[in-house]
């Protein structure tokens, strides 16, 4: 997997409704935290316990730096280590994507996170769809800024795809935003006014509940 250091600028799209939805105190887990912004500003609005989970050492440099609590470690690898519902969060911002095995870690943050809160850019969003039809060519643009041969993003995938997924896997949806690049998350007629229109998807999970049903 990619680390999320190395494509910071649209992973911190959202990261106001995702502070949002974090309760004061919680022990909060960020898989794939980058240069750690997010969970330092948890840290310092929220007064989280916070830990981080981060592929490259330029990422868990950058937060060490900052006073985090970071560990080098590749979550396609596993989270084995952690125990079932052992936080209260576990957050993964625009990193869904670009893992080699996202079953794997979506079924992993189900088990360790009393809630998920899983964000990703939608690729269903109207621009791409365009782009793809008139132009016939991988998009490039701000919501996915890579040529196709050196992008991570190797699990495209929508909020429709999104939806389908955790309803196969019975995993309880709490709540979705759906978010554009310089707007707050906004609430759409339905899913395929969301699948259309959104940038990006957010979606919080209820781990605690799938796990004691499981």
């Amino acid at each position: 997997m990619k680390s999320t250091a190395e494509h910071g600028g649209e992973i911190r799209a959202g990261y106001d409704i995702i502070i949002e939805e974090v309760p004061a105190h919680s022990r909060v887990l960020d898989l794939g935290c980058g240069d750690g912004v997010l969970l330092y500003t948890l840290q310092r609005v929220k007064k989280i316990d916070g830990y981080g989970v981060e592929l490259s050492a330029e990422g868990v440099s950058m937060c060490l730096e900052k006073g985090l609590y970071c560990y080098q470690g590749d979550i396609d690898d596993g989270l084995a280590d952690y125990k079932s519902n052992s936080f209260d969060y576990v957050i993964l911002n625009q990193t869904l994507q670009s893992t080699k095995k996202p079953e794997y870690v979506l079924a992993e943050i189900m088990r360790i996170g009393k809630n998920a809160i899983i964000s990703f850019p939608n690729f269903g969003y109207y621009q791409i769809r365009l782009q793809l039809l008139c132009k016939g060519t991988m998009p490039k643009n701000r919501l996915l800024p890579y040529e196709w041969y050196e992008s991570p993003n190797i699990h495209l995938l929508t909020i429709r795809d999104f939806l389908r997924y955790c309803r196969v896997h019975h995993y309880p949806v709490k709540k979705q935003r759906h978010y554009n690049v310089g707007g707050g998350g906004v609430s759409l007629p339905s899913t395929a006014a969301a699948n259309l229109f959104a940038q990006y998807g957010m979606f919080v999970l209820d781990g605690e509940k799938f796990t004691a049903s499981s």
